[in-house]
């Protein structure tokens, strides 16, 4: 089942989709892709000047386990886990569709 996504249901009756289960050393790492520049997204610090760039600002909530974005002229909202390393392939697809022809998704 290595490199699909699947809907796992827990004991408390709700589901979670789950990347890789049990994927192990065989699973597939994805990377966001800036598609003009070809730069992979490597930090949010990268990320929040590229999305600067196209009209995103940061939003303040007070929730400190997230980075939100939203654009004025859309009700789009990007959020994003505080810490990158939790930064999965769900929110980069996210990214892609809110910015088309800008970002892609690729695998390492």
């Amino acid at each position: 089942m290595s490199g699909r996504q699947v809907w796992v249901f827990k004991n408390n009756g709700v589901m979670q989709l789950v990347e890789n289960p049990g994927g192990g050393a065989a699973a597939k790492r994805k990377v966001l892709v800036h598609l003009p520049t070809e730069q992979v997204v490597s930090s949010y610090s990268c990320l929040e000047q590229i999305l600067s760039g196209l009209g995103w600002e940061r939003y303040y909530d007070g929730d400190p386990n997230f980075f939100k974005f939203h654009k004025h002229s859309s009700i789009d909202l990007i959020s994003l886990p505080k810490d990158f390393s939790k930064f999965s392939s769900i929110q980069m697809y996210d990214i892609v569709v809110k910015n088309p022809n800008v970002f892609h998704v690729r695998d390492v």
